[in-house]
């Protein structure tokens, strides 16, 4: 997801389970407002609201946000040249995905096969 070099500047996730915007703004090295931004932006980006509309991010979208500042800002990609990136990423998985689970029952089918 993330290149290893481009998270030495910024401060390892602690092991919790929702950040505040206040806490992933510091992790990511972004402001709120830009982090507001990309919600607007990025559909996969879409943190935990309750009361008082507070937002509260778990840790694979820290993620997705560090991978998305990295897009931006150190790769220089547009925001929809970063999209379409993740979306590519984000496909390329799945069908990763998908071909292993296709393997694994071809496997079991043998399986099945051998022990009737």
């Amino acid at each position: 997801m993330l290149e290893p070099s481009n998270n030495n500047e910024l401060p390892v996730i602690p092991e919790k389970r929702y950040f505040t915007i206040g806490e992933v703004s510091d992790l990511c090295g972004v402001k709120p407002h830009v982090l507001r931004y990309w919600e607007q932006e990025f559909t996969e980006l879409s943190p935990v609201k309750r009361r008082g509309n507070r937002r509260y991010y778990q840790r694979h979208e820290v993620l997705l946000i560090r991978q998305i500042r990295t897009l931006l800002y150190e790769h220089g990609y547009t925001i929809s040249g970063a999209k379409a990136h993740i979306m590519n990423s984000n496909t390329k998985e799945q069908s990763t995905s998908a071909k292993q689970i296709h393997k694994m029952l071809a496997e079991l089918e043998e399986i099945l096969n051998l022990l009737k």
